[in-house]
């Protein structure tokens, strides 16, 4: 029906778009959402020319929103050669808490949350968090990517977050109290339903302060860093969502410069891209692959930007592992779905994880080196409420398939990407 109706409005576009006119737009299922701004959003409005493509892209806006968990139309035949255009929402459940539990080093460790994904029912989120992990930590967040308009928006970020690091020299290591304290404000501009740029400032300090392990007689003990660093996103998304399936291809690019002054460290520049790629199969398989590709200045620091660890990257591995100035990281699985009911899913994924690294100061042959490859493959499973914003609890077990490689489970709150 959906194809026959799509076809309908194609055909009308290229014979008669002139004489084929939206005579009312109405939305169906809007509760939570604030509808103006919803009719902002969709750059449609009554008195326009039927138009297949503005319809199908206002779908896209629909569901990628915080408060919307479902977005499809219909178009009715009224007189005169008119037109209504009418939205069907499923809405999310926008006010949800989050928890994370984990250990490290067989400290028992968990993170606690309150987040509203949809303030004020324009898809604003409002929240904070609460973290142990031997240490207290916890964050603000505000964000508003249509704060100015439908085109333009801001976030704000604030938090203090400490936790223990290792940073590793000479095949050994070494454990430091890491404090890292920031504000940050971004603003985001939407060229187009597919474009995104993302652009912003922080300033942050750092603090490491030497717990135990191994040391080398170079590497200081204590180290106080005040920071700044300018921050450019550029974000092209052409995914295409059904509630939790998805589809299409997405490319995420982020570059930062940090700025520091002490006798330590250096002035250096990150950059990195996830490439996404999604494909459904059927009504029940989804296919889900990132590649990420990293590199920093190549500095022989142990504090090198670039983690390899459980929660980022390779699922098994361990709480970072290693570092280094360059990262290639191929992640791929296929979910299927076991279960669905009205409001659940559950999900079962297969997994293969896959990584290798520059070393800091080294070379690029450093990523064809063996010794710096890790290879994981597990399977897991996803337990989805549809009409929650974000409501996705996985667990993951990761085995190593490289010499040396451990095996561990990790989850956590969404789907891993």
């Amino acid at each position: 029906m959906k194809i026959f109706t799509f076809l309908i409005i194609l055909l009308l576009n290229v014979n008669e778009s002139n004489c084929q006119i939206i005579n009312k737009i109405e939305f169906y299922g809007v509760k939570r959402n604030n509808e103006k701004f919803l009719r902002n959003m969709i750059k449609i409005i009554e008195g326009d020319a039927l138009d297949s493509v503005k319809i199908n892209n206002s779908i896209l806006i629909l569901n990628r929103l915080n408060g919307i968990s479902n977005a499809k139309y219909d178009v009715l035949l009224q007189e005169n050669n008119n037109y209504n255009l009418k939205y069907t929402i499923t809405e999310n459940y926008g006010l949800i808490p989050t928890l994370s539990i984990w250990t490290t080093d067989d400290v028992g460790a968990y993170r606690i949350g309150l987040y509203e994904s949809n303030f004020l029912g324009k898809n604003n989120l409002l929240g904070g968090f609460y973290q142990y992990n031997e240490f207290n930590s916890f964050g603000i967040n505000f964000s508003s990517p249509q704060f100015f308009s439908s085109n333009l928006g801001i976030s704000l970020n604030l938090q203090r977050l400490i936790s223990k690091e290792p940073v590793f020299f000479n095949n050994s290591k070494a454990n430091y109290k890491y404090t890292n304290s920031s504000i940050e404000v971004l603003g985001n501009y939407q060229t187009s339903t597919k474009n995104l740029i993302k652009f912003g400032y922080a300033t942050f300090n750092e603090k490491y302060d030497y717990l135990d392990g191994t040391t080398d007689g170079i590497t200081p003990l204590n180290l106080d860093l005040d920071k700044q660093l300018i921050k450019l996103q550029y974000t092209y998304d052409n995914l295409n969502y059904n509630y939790y399936l998805v589809k299409g291809f997405k490319s995420s690019a982020s570059f930062q410069y940090v700025t520091t002054q002490n006798n330590f460290q250096n002035n250096f520049i990150i950059g990195w891209n996830d490439f996404l790629f999604y494909k459904q199969f059927y009504s029940k398989g989804n296919w889900a692959t990132r590649l990420r590709l990293g590199l920093s200045s190549n500095d022989k620091t142990p504090f090198a930007p670039f983690a390899v660890d459980n929660n980022l990257n390779i699922r098994g591995v361990g709480n970072i592992i290693d570092r280094g100035t360059g990262i290639i990281v191929l992640n791929t699985e296929y979910r299927k779905t076991l279960i669905e009911k009205r409001w659940f899913v559950l999900q079962g994924n297969a997994f293969i994880d896959s990584g290798t690294w520059r070393n800091a100061g080294g070379n690029f042959s450093d990523f064809l080196d063996m010794k710096n490859y890790r290879i994981y493959s597990g399977i897991g499973l996803r337990f989805i409420h549809k009409t929650i914003f974000n409501a996705v609890f996985r667990i993951d077990y990761g085995y190593g398939i490289t010499k040396d490689a451990s095996k561990g489970i990790v989850f956590g709150i969404g789907q891993y990407f």
